[in-house]
């Protein structure tokens, strides 16, 4: 998963006519640490759907706090700049809870992109 440590790159990267989804984390989050053994098997399910980048919440908070990223780890899904859909807890995350997200993700930017 790409890794994106400044706003400029995240702020291009959602602006494309493609489905950006932004995992939110931190290196001392348990939470997050618990999603490494899948994390990179789900990306690679999703890639032809869409792609993935990872943001460190402490590298950027004033985007995270524009965004309003409270728990984390926390995902959102962009395209064309526009928020489509976030899956945003404090809760641990399973597999089964992320890839039904994607595919909410997924739905909502093809059904965008049909209008």
């Amino acid at each position: 998963m790409q890794k994106i440590n400044n706003e400029q790159k995240f702020r291009e990267l959602i602006a494309e006519d493609s489905l950006t989804v932004a995992v939110f984390k931190t290196t001392w989050c348990k939470d997050c640490h618990f999603m490494e053994p899948f994390i990179g098997d789900v990306e690679a399910a999703y890639a032809d759907r869409l792609t993935m980048v990872e943001i460190d919440r402490d590298d950027l908070p004033d985007l995270c706090s524009e965004l309003n990223i409270l728990g984390i780890p926390s995902f959102i899904a962009f395209r064309k700049g526009q928020e489509l859909v976030r899956f945003v807890s404090k809760l641990r995350k399973t597999r089964e809870e992320i890839e039904q997200f994607l595919d909410r993700a997924v739905e909502v930017s093809k059904a965008l992109a049909g209008k």
